[in-house]
């Protein structure tokens, strides 16, 4: 051996040997702290998400686990290795476990453990709600570990997003849904186009829809594929947001089955109050942090006041957002039992309560919400209000909401005192209500609300002139801001906007109500 491999072989030794005592003294210097989750109930282990910091309040990624801006997921136990300090934590299992917070301090060499035990307060799915999240961005392989966490039933997975696709370099699996164990559902064959005009999300498709980039803006026209999608018996398409400038073109199509009012925006640990590239708020009216949450109602409910029967739905953009999944949601009522097809079947009948807080659980004139009351001319019409209601976050009153206004107030105390009645309403035209509940939490617009009950008096269904000329304008105000590229793409483009604008002149035109 020459003298010069001779020397490269030895300080190769030493610097090997220096990694190894370096790593050797690492690890004297840390701790040792194991964490055990076990279901109340019973004694068993269960899979629970963790918001771990440090003193200096940064969180702590373990290694191997699905990690996702701040916060983990382990099923009933994961041994942590730390550097000595203090260390809080928040644990969670979805919006039916009280939030588990705690600290602990590391010291250096030692071991030690807890056990954390999460219990329900309310048990949706025995009264039959069975809850989903439409706006998921995680991993595949995660999906089952985090659906477990979260107790989430229902998670279709966004793997294509207009020309990128998880599934381009291999085979695309099959569109059925997955079950995961007896009561939940995962679907890998979830799809978005998002451009210009907004966002829309698709669902139970056979494979990806042939979509362009995001960079090519309006054309081709959005609806262009949202018509090929519905061309499948099976498809739901939601419109992601309220706000998106193309929504009252969508809406003219009666082609999109649900709307997000629980979207995005609403984020666990604060919001983001803007509309991105969508119709802006006045922050006059509605002032931050909270004020893209009351927008996104205030878009909703004039829809529901133009006639146009369609429920809301939930969405959390994990994987993109800062939101764990299923931290907004959808409830369905399904019955005692679970079925994939039933759930979105149950969805598009708008039997549901969105809810990133709240748990509400209604019967009116013992219906559930997205029901159709009539009555014949001259008559009127009397809804009887029952409501379950479990809470996790203080709510200073519940919120009956009849054609977009407020109603009645109802203070928990009230509802307690009547034990879940609330004050009849009653109609003498056509038009919905709602119930909805709305914490005071100031960082992020937490609420609930349960998808409209609706009635028709004599065969007339409530268009309010105002609410229909509010999106007739909205339209007239995207078609001057139109960029189109060129002559050529201009007619297909123009044609859907144009549409729209007649769709409302005539809903304007056809009002029942002013």
């Amino acid at each position: 051996m020459t003298k010069t491999i001779f020397r490269w072989v030895l300080a190769t030794l030493i610097m090997v040997s220096g990694l190894v005592a370096d790593q050797q003294l690492a690890a004297k210097t840390k701790g040792e702290f194991e964490i055990r989750a076990v279901d109340g109930d019973t004694g068993q282990p269960i899979a629970v998400r963790m918001h771990l910091l440090n003193a200096r309040g940064r969180p702590i990624k373990p290694p191997r686990l699905p990690f996702w801006k701040g916060h983990f997921v382990f099923s009933g136990k994961v041994v942590l290795e730390l550097r000595p300090g203090r260390y809080t934590f928040e644990i969670e299992r979805g919006p039916e476990y009280p939030v588990r917070t705690g600290h602990f301090m590391i010291k250096r060499g030692a071991t030690d453990n807890t056990q954390i035990t999460m219990t329900r307060f309310v048990d949706m799915k025995k009264e039959g709600w069975w809850s989903g999240d439409l706006h998921i961005h995680r991993a595949p392989r995660d999906v089952p570990l985090l659906m477990r966490a979260e107790d989430l039933h229902i998670a279709p997975v966004i793997t294509w997003w207009n020309d990128r696709t998880t599934w381009k370099e291999g085979k695309i699996p099959d569109a059925a849904p997955v079950p995961l164990g007896s009561n939940a559902f995962y679907n890998l064959m979830a799809g978005e186009d998002e451009r210009t005009g907004g966002a829309l999300l698709y669902f139970n498709l056979p494979g990806p829809l042939p979509l362009p980039a995001r960079s090519q803006g309006e054309f081709p026209p959005m609806i262009r594929f949202l018509k090929m999608a519905k061309q499948h018996p099976d498809a739901h398409v939601d419109i992601e947001k309220p706000f998106w400038w193309d929504v009252p073109v969508w809406i003219a199509t009666g082609l999109c089955d649900s709307i997000g009012l629980a979207n995005n925006h609403m984020q666990r640990d604060g919001m983001l109050d803007n509309e991105a590239w969508g119709k802006p708020h006045d922050t006059t009216f509605y002032p931050p942090p909270l004020g893209t949450g009351l927008w996104t109602q205030d878009i909703y409910y004039p829809l529901l006041n133009c006639g146009i029967r369609i429920p809301p739905s939930a969405g959390s953009a994990s994987g993109v957002m800062s939101n764990p999944i299923g931290y907004n949601r959808v409830y369905v009522q399904c019955g005692e039992h679970l079925d994939y097809k039933a759930w979105w079947e149950g969805l598009r009948a708008g039997r549901v309560v969105v809810t990133n807080g709240p748990m509400l659980r209604p019967k009116v004139n013992g219906e559930f919400p997205g029901h159709l009351f009539r009555a014949d001319a001259g008559n009127s019409v009397t809804l009887s209000i029952r409501l379950n209601l479990a809470l996790r976050d203080h709510v200073n009153y519940l919120e009956i909401v009849k054609n977009g206004e407020v109603v009645h107030e109802v203070r928990l105390d009230e509802y307690r005192k009547n034990k879940g009645r609330l004050p009849n309403v009653t109609f003498t035209s056509s038009g919905w209500m709602l119930i909805r509940a709305v914490t005071d939490n100031a960082k992020t617009y937490r609420f609930a609300s349960t998808g409209p009950y609706y009635v028709e008096i004599g065969q007339q269904p409530r268009i309010s002139k105002e609410a229909a000329q509010f999106f007739l304008d909205w339209v007239e105000q995207r078609i001057a801001n139109l960029k189109i590229p060129d002559a050529i793409h201009e007619k297909e483009i123009m044609k859907y906007q144009i549409a729209a604008r007649h769709f409302w002149q005539q809903r304007v035109q056809s009002a029942t109500s002013d």
